[in-house]
């Protein structure tokens, strides 16, 4: 039977990576990944785990402030974190949710995302209701394009203009799968 998204924190897994649930023993490399400016150069500014000056903080209440609204999980290799995986953007009367992913960037080029990408589809086609999997990137953001392609998703428009926090409407790429 599938679930409905947002009934139950999930725990992903194959034979490279774990998705799961942040705990309090992730805060330090929480805290590269939030303190990197080329991580997010190519992300929203309002992300929860930006949203608060305290890493503790985030992850102490990440699963109680923010998760009707986004479930985001730690993406670990070997169980050493490697950044985190989001399915947000969730409209229950279409089956519809949005993803996201944000590595460190010393585990950039490794798979990684591309992996953590096919363990979120895999979920949510097979455990949950959601039909539609959509996907946003910034137009200058070529790396996520590619992971994006690689696991099934097409663009259906480029260069739309979205707020994403800064001074000026970022131009980002919509994909669909």
């Amino acid at each position: 039977m599938k679930i409905k998204l947002f009934s139950e924190i999930p725990y992903l897994q194959d034979k490279n990576l774990v998705l799961k649930k942040l705990e309090p023993r992730d805060a330090d490399a929480l805290l590269e990944l939030v303190n990197s400016p080329r991580v997010y150069r190519y992300l929203p500014t309002f992300l929860f785990e930006k949203k608060y000056d305290d890493i503790n903080y985030v992850i102490g209440h990440l699963y109680d402030e923010c998760f009707q609204e986004s479930i985001i999980l730690g993406i670990f290799k070997d169980n050493e974190f490697c950044g985190l995986a989001e399915m947000y953007g969730y409209r229950e009367e279409i089956h519809k949710v949005s993803v996201g992913y944000r590595l460190l960037e010393r585990k950039w080029g490794q798979g990684i995302a591309s992996n953590a990408l096919k363990l979120m589809i895999r979920y949510l086609e097979e455990s949950t209701d959601i039909e539609i999997i959509t996907a946003s990137t910034m137009v200058e953001n070529k790396a996520s394009a590619r992971v994006l392609q690689k696991n099934g998703f097409e663009l259906v428009t480029s260069g739309a203009e979205e707020d994403w926090g800064y001074e000026r409407p970022t131009l980002t790429d919509k994909w669909i799968r």
